[in-house]
């Protein structure tokens, strides 16, 4: 008798979550809001509320029937901390696959936390959206990943040609690497590339995310007496080296990529931060005057400028908000709407076709892969992020 009136209970539960929302759509949104790599996350979830809140202070998603009549429904957002850690992610990424009421993720930020729900949202056919993560492999094998910057390969290969062309009294580099997908994609990259255009890297030395004491391997470093220490790594490990190679007397000119973009670094790295070259996908100070609007709106909702994470993630909510008003069908299945949105962003294939948010335009090529976007470098002054003087706009090409 007890389980035949659990199984009653049960029966208009999944019966609600099978069926139509009522007045909402929901996304998921996935990043580390705790953790290490935590302050991605915050903006990573600011940028999506910002977004959201436009759509529905617009009049939210709207569904128009076969009659004509429009009903509009509010974007509803369900957040997910994968922590930035690869068991973490498939934890979030099953609880969002297997969940009726969600139709598409915008997440990871972390490459081994997007690589680590892959599998798990294409099995269940839901759309993972990364505004964040660069490894060359992310999107490749699944036709329900996409991003909507560049990868690491064109990264990597971008920062060598940097220092190259336009740091020329600058001929030597070595690499500090965090040993994870991130960082041994990029160094990978960047090192091919240098190689190619015969700019020597003298060494290559790897960490751990939770190395806090870099002694042995900048003395190591110094050794080799490079022009430039490449990062290739986040921001909380890029502080703590810059202030320690500081410390210990060393000179060269650090350059980092986008994973330390973050006003943490300048935060935790002090004085020690400044001169530092970065790259970005995006700068808002070449964003343009729709780029500005979002940026003073933003740091008026929640007092702080926003990043180039929270304009990409921006960016990537209003596409899966477009995905869903052109295709959402209240009398479809759940899958055929996941679908829907899937095929919907996978029709984004040219520039005709793409979507213009505040980072650019973004269509994608048969993996998923961003195939347009450009990097900027930054560089930091006085306490500051500020575009860099000297730009090399390289376009992505991922073919």
């Amino acid at each position: 008798m007890r389980n035949w009136l659990i199984g009653l209970l049960l029966v208009p539960f999944v019966f609600v979550l099978s069926c139509d929302s009522g007045n909402q759509v929901r996304v998921a949104v996935a990043g580390p809001f705790t953790g290490n790599a935590a302050a991605f996350g915050e903006m990573i979830k600011r940028g999506a509320e910002l977004k959201a809140k436009e759509i529905n202070e617009a009049g939210g998603i709207k569904e128009i029937n076969e009659n004509g009549e429009i009903r509009a429904r509010q974007l509803t957002l369900v957040f997910g901390d994968d922590v930035g850690t690869e068991k973490e992610a498939k934890a979030v990424a099953t609880r969002f696959a297997t969940d009726r009421r969600i139709l598409a993720v915008v997440g990871h930020f972390n490459s081994s936390c997007s690589l680590a729900g892959k599998s798990i949202y294409k099995e269940n056919g839901i759309v993972e959206l990364s505004p964040g993560s660069t490894n060359v492999d992310v999107c490749q094998g699944s036709d329900w990943t996409f991003r909507n910057l560049y990868r690491d390969d064109f990264q990597g290969a971008f920062i060598a040609r940097y220092i190259k062309n336009i740091l020329t009294e600058y001929k030597t580099v070595s690499v500090l690497f965090d040993n994870d997908d991130y960082g041994r994609g990029l160094k990978d990259a960047f090192t091919a590339e240098a190689r190619r255009i015969e700019l020597e890297v003298v060494s290559e030395k790897a960490y751990d995310r939770d190395t806090t004491d870099y002694t042995a391997q900048l003395t190591s470093i110094n050794a080799d007496n490079p022009d430039i220490i490449f990062v290739s790594g986040l921001y909380g490990q890029a502080a703590l080296i810059v202030k320690q190679a500081r410390n210990l007397g060393i000179t060269a000119q650090f350059f980092g990529a986008d994973g330390i973009d973050s006003p943490e670094f300048l935060k935790n790295a002090g004085a020690a931060a400044n001169g530092t070259l970065l790259t970005t996908p995006f700068t808002f100070g070449a964003g343009g005057e729709e780029a500005a609007k979002v940026a003073e709106a933003f740091e008026a909702e929640y007092g702080v400028p926003p990043d180039t994470w929270a304009a990409l993630t921006y960016d990537a909510m209003g596409m899966i908000a477009e995905a869903i008003e052109k295709t959402y069908n209240s009398k479809a299945t759940l899958a055929e709407n996941r679908k829907a949105i899937r095929d919907h962003l996978a029709g984004l294939d040219t520039p005709e076709e793409g979507y213009t948010g505040i980072t650019g335009l973004t269509y994608f090529d048969t993996n998923g892969d961003t195939v347009n976007k450009p990097a900027y470098v930054k560089i930091v002054k006085d306490g500051n992020y500020t575009t860099a003087e000297k730009q090399m706009l390289d376009i992505a090409s991922q073919n």
